[in-house]
């Protein structure tokens, strides 16, 4: 498993997050019980299913080690293992933030003009 995930937000929920310290999840996440996170081969695919035609978005990159047991690596529908955030995201966690829009034909296209993933 890889050092980093990344969790794609709502920028004004974002920007409540960095306010309060922590993440505390969309209302998916929390209906879930869990903060739905993607590794950086999952994370085109995510915003495609799940966030197509979402302007104002953050893509936030997390280092794994600082969360701790709260984290797991569960399965997806389709097998895959996903990141999964059992408690709050602590911004301390957060190495980086990069704002972005998600087309309606779900690709994402960042603020300094880049479009896709990486």
């Amino acid at each position: 498993m890889s050092g980093v995930a990344y969790k794609l937000v709502d920028r004004t929920e974002w920007d409540a997050a960095r306010r309060d310290g922590a993440y505390v999840g969309s209302a998916v996440d929390r209906a879930d019980g869990y903060i739905h996170m993607s590794g950086a081969d999952q994370v085109s695919e995510t915003a495609r299913r799940h966030y197509a035609g979402r302007p104002e978005l953050m893509l936030a990159t997390v280092e794994l080690a600082r969360l701790g047991p709260a984290l797991r690596w569960e399965a997806s529908r389709g097998g895959d293992l996903f990141p999964h955030l059992y408690g709050p995201l602590p911004m301390a966690a957060v190495t980086a933030e990069r704002p972005l829009s998600v087309g309606a034909d779900g690709v994402m296209t960042f603020e300094d003009g880049a479009t896709g993933w990486p």
